[in-house]
Formats: C-alpha cells, sequence, structure tokens
C-alpha cells in the first residue's frame, strides 16, 4: 500500500492523508457552507480508502490464486481507494443533482432535514428522514405542522427549515429527544463522543466495543457466522524488552544483529 501509487508523477513523494484525500476532490466536498473544507481525520484516505482496499485486494488475489495457481501484485493507492468511494458522489454531481460548493447539498449539511442540531443541554443530535416517509414521521414526532416546513426540494429556503428545527431541538435535552425519536424511522442518533459511544444500549448488546486490559476500543469486523476471531489481547512484550527479544519469532538473529548496528533500538 502506497499512497500515490507505485506509479505516477509523484509515486516518489511523501504525503499523508490530507493530501491523498486532497488530490481526489474528496477533502473539497467536505465542510459546511462558507467555511473552509473539513478534514475527516484521518479515516477517509488512510483506513477506508487504503487499508480497507488493500485488505479486500489481498482477499481478491486470494482467491483468484486458488483458481489460477498464479499470484499477483496488489498496489493499494489511497488515492485510488479514496477515488473509487466517491463514485457515488461523482455520479450524483456528473447528473446534476449536486454542486461543487460545500454546505450546498442535501448529504454535506446543506439541507435541514439532514443535519446536527443542538440541544436544551448543547450536546447535539443528527437526523437524516431524505425519504418523504420518515420525515414526515419526523414532523409528527416533533410536533411541527408540515406546512410551516418548506417543500424538502425547494433549496431556496432550507435555511428557513433549518430555523424552524433548530428551534425546536433547542427546547429539550439530548436525552430528552432519544425518548422521544430514537428507535423509531426518522432516521435519528445523538451525536456521542468516544467516552460515550461504548456505553450506549445499542452499542452494548452488539458489543461493538471491547475492553482489553482497562482500554475500550473497537472490536473486530465485520462479523462471520462461523469463523469467529478470538479476542484481540494487549502485547506481551513491554516497551523496554530488549531488542532480540522484542524481534524474536519476527526476525532471524542475523537480520536482528544488522539493525542493531544501524543503531536501532526500542525506547520504553
Amino acid at each position: 500500500m502506497t499512497g500515490w501509487g507505485q506509479q505516477g508523477p509523484l509515486s516518489q513523494a511523501a504525503g499523508h492523508d490530507l493530501n491523498y484525500i486532497a488530490l481526489t476532490g474528496a477533502l473539497n466536498a467536505f465542510g459546511r457552507k462558507g467555511q473552509m473544507p473539513t478534514p475527516p481525520l484521518n479515516v477517509l484516505g488512510d483506513f477506508a480508502g487504503g487499508a480497507a482496499y488493500l485488505a479486500f485486494g489481498m482477499v481478491c488475489a486470494l482467491l483468484e490464486a486458488q483458481r489460477s495457481g498464479k499470484g499477483q501484485v496488489i498496489d493499494a493507492a489511497i488515492v485510488d481507494g479514496t477515488a473509487h468511494l466517491m463514485t457515488s458522489i461523482f455520479g450524483t454531481y456528473r447528473a446534476g443533482l449536486m454542486g461543487l460548493k460545500r454546505g450546498e447539498n442535501i448529504t454535506d449539511s446543506g439541507a435541514f432535514f439532514y443535519e446536527i442540531y443542538a440541544c436544551s443541554d448543547d450536546k447535539l443530535i443528527s437526523i437524516a428522514p431524505i425519504e418523504t416517509k420518515f420525515y414526515n414521521q419526523l414532523l409528527e414526532k416533533l410536533g411541527v405542522d408540515p406546512g410551516a416546513m418548506p417543500p424538502q426540494s425547494d433549496r431556496s429556503r432550507w435555511e428557513e427549515g433549518k430555523a424552524v428545527l433548530a428551534q425546536v431541538f433547542a427546547s429539550k435535552t439530548r436525552d430528552e429527544w432519544c425518548a422521544i425519536l430514537e428507535g423509531s424511522d426518522v432516521c435519528f442518533a445523538p451525536v456521542l463522543d468516544m467516552n460515550e459511544a461504548p456505553h450506549h444500549p445499542h452499542m452494548d448488546e452488539r458489543k461493538v466495543f471491547i475492553d482489553i486490559d482497562g482500554v475500550v476500543q473497537p472490536a473486530p469486523a465485520p462479523r462471520s457466522s462461523r469463523t469467529i476471531p478470538q479476542t484481540p489481547s494487549a502485547p506481551k512484550k513491554a516497551l523496554d524488552t530488549p531488542l532480540s527479544e522484542a524481534l524474536d519469532g519476527w526476525m532471524d538473529h542475523d537480520q536482528i544483529d544488522k539493525l542493531r548496528a544501524l543503531g536501532l533500538t526500542i525506547q520504553p
């Protein structure tokens, strides 16, 4: 896996997630109206466009090798994977269903019915009832007269809709809205931070997060019905373990001696 790929003018240049997603057109699409693009952490490039595509490519190559008896090199460039993840977005744009300006489209915070709102306790919730039947159910549960809302398709009046819903959601706490909306078809979820997410009843029941030696972290995914992975374990060797012991089983002693001669050490 590489950032830029194994050929091309940038193939030998250094880079990071932000650079890769910038070149694909993805970064420019993230952000609110009138604001600079918002980096989606390094999830989109490094992990979704990079690691996930590398893993998928390896599995495809293994399956193909079983049939053909031949191996091959998987060139998993982060720019390739990220661009491929944007396929539906490029298609939507080419079809004239979205524009290039940030924050003016349905799924980029432009629409009042696909947005994040603050509650009376300053905590946040998300709603995304794009489909009419889900949207109508939201208005019913909120007690909002449909006649007081602009048409979903009228982009020129989306800000009006945001003003109405912002006032409604600001009238109750996040927990109160969860009690009213969660589990329904209004496409709702509270916006949780990394401390809160593992304790949500849905995430807890599914064991989406696991605790390993006091460190809460995401569990392995996706899940298989028959081949269930073992629970990961913490490293058995401390960071101050001598180099030869730390690398034992990974490299032979000659390789370890060469690394030591180069000055490689494991810092505590």
